[in-house]
């Protein structure tokens, strides 16, 4: 499994395709909240993890051994008042800690550039 980082906006999804060769079609944008596990890549996985929140449910971690996990890191800044939005920064947190651990490869992506964490 490879696990990649880092804020919005920058260039995490054109990383995948180009490094790890991610086609369109292995690709699930879970910006819904929706997750298909089925998908090479799960895009956006910090929006299921949310979802995951609002709905009371224990996220899916990839079972696939080739899984692209593509997470904004929203870890940063000030606490946020909204009980929801801590529950799902703290899941977050703990999901995206226990990927890595089990990812063979960890990039955390910052204006374009990669810097490989893990592997």
């Amino acid at each position: 499994m490879d696990l990649v980082i880092g804020g919005a906006y920058q260039g995490k999804l054109d990383y995948a395709r180009n490094e790890l060769h991610v086609l369109e079609a292995d690709i699930c944008d879970c910006a819904s909240g929706e997750a298909d596990f089925s998908k090479r890549c799960l895009y956006h996985y910090e929006q299921y993890l949310y979802h995951c929140v609002l709905k009371g449910m224990t996220p899916e971690l990839p079972a696939r051994e080739d899984a692209v996990v593509i997470a904004d890191d929203i870890s940063c800044g000030v606490v946020p008042m909204d009980p929801n939005v801590r529950a799902w920064r703290e899941l977050c947190g703990r999901t995206l800690t226990a990927l890595a651990a089990r990812s063979t490869t960890v990039t955390r992506l910052f204006c374009g550039l990669s810097r490989r964490l893990k592997g």
